[in-house]
């Protein structure tokens, strides 16, 4: 009884860590948003869609995970709920933040919404990842390329996030120090929430704590 109890626990704290790490991240893609300063690689993309279509930056997340999600099907990767969510929470919760934070003018505003976007965001991916619910679908793409071409993850990693960058800022995305600053912290930040959100097991109540730099886990929005 007391194993089915502690099941049950650890299911409800990984669906609670898989919503909020999901909020959370797109919130704190809205703060480097607003910063002005630069932002996350993807996000460059979206923002040039977004001022080429018209449309949210949310919603234009929303569509190009959709169909980045189509690109797994030949790459033979199998979505989890979590994969599903990203697609469906990240772009909702950048719009719903957006639309109640202002523009920043002040420097200092914009270095303090630039840094505490980043940190955030470190925090959103540790809960996100340490639910154990699936990737998103950018890294998924990015696995599913690994395996099938047997170029390393982090060849695969670059060279995706390069073209996304260079595309998103010929589209007119921001690059700038927080697009830097973001490259650089956002694995260490990702390895401590890591530990810090790890959900213990339920069969032997051992905990998951990734124990290298989590190039395989860094969600995409």
């Amino acid at each position: 009884m007391a194993t089915l109890s502690s099941r049950h626990g650890h299911l409800g704290r990984r669906l609670f860590q898989l919503y909020a790490g999901l909020a959370l991240y797109g919130a704190s893609s809205a703060l480097l948003v607003r910063s002005g300063l630069g932002l996350e690689p993807w996000n460059v993309l979206h923002q040039g869609l977004s001022e080429r279509t018209g449309l949210s930056m949310g919603v234009v997340l929303t569509v190009t995970g959709a169909v980045v999600l189509l690109l797994w099907i030949p790459l033979r990767q199998r979505p989890g709920l979590g994969t599903v969510s990203n697609v469906l929470v990240i772009g909702a919760a950048m719009d719903a933040t957006l639309a109640v934070l202002p523009d920043a003018h002040a420097p200092a505003v914009r270095v303090l919404l630039m840094v505490s976007g980043i940190v955030l965001n470190g925090a959103a991916t540790g809960l996100y990842i340490a639910a154990r619910f699936g990737s998103g679908p950018r890294d998924g793409l990015m696995t599913g390329l690994h395996q099938r071409t047997g170029v390393s993850i982090r060849l695969v990693r670059t060279a995706i996030e390069i073209t996304v960058v260079v595309t998103g800022f010929l589209l007119g995305g921001t690059v700038g120090v927080g697009t830097v600053l973001y490259a650089v912290a956002i694995g260490p930040l990702a390895q401590l929430f890591l530990r810090a959100f790890a959900v213990p097991r339920a069969a032997d109540g051992s905990t998951v704590v990734a124990t290298g730099q989590p190039r395989r886990a860094i969600l995409r929005p």
